[in-house]
């Protein structure tokens, strides 16, 4: 579609908690931007949600593109319910599950809620390690940003 934005995220672990990293690939205009990060000692969900925050982030503080359709790809089945189904109730019950329990990486899913309520954001899961383009693109940068730190003392 013209004007819309499209956008994949990956994120992952070598260990859970480990050495982490994230990648997003975000495309519009015929531009490719590839953004990644990580950190030393993290979770695989972590990285996850980072990654869509950050990509979603980059759009929102471009002008010319926050007030535009995104279309955003996670392999995260976590990523992608939580910000269009579970997230509803979690609001509503105080940030618990539905277990009474603290929804872990609150401090994340509150940023995300932000991003996603100030942008036209649908989601879509993809099947991950499948022979999609930029899934595997993502997967790569994030797989880049976890070798970088687990050679590291």
């Amino acid at each position: 579609m013209e004007n819309e934005v499209v956008i994949y995220t990956d994120g992952g672990c070598s260990g859970n908690p480990g050495s982490g990293g994230w990648g997003c690939v975000v495309l519009y205009d015929e531009k490719k931007i590839t953004l990644s990060g990580g950190d030393n000692l993290t979770t695989n969900n972590k990285m996850e949600l980072t990654a869509a925050i950050s990509a979603l982030d980059f759009v929102y503080k471009n002008t010319e593109l926050k007030n535009r359709n995104i279309s955003l790809y996670s392999d995260s089945q976590y990523v992608k319910n939580g910000i269009t189904q579970w997230i509803i109730n979690w609001k509503k019950n105080g940030w618990k599950t539905a277990s009474k329990k603290s929804v872990l990486n609150q401090e994340l899913w509150i940023k995300l809620d932000e991003l996603n309520n100030s942008l036209n954001v649908s989601w879509h899961w993809v099947k991950g390690h499948a022979g999609i383009e930029y899934n595997e693109l993502c997967d790569s940068l994030c797989q880049n940003e976890i070798r970088a730190r687990a050679q590291k003392p």
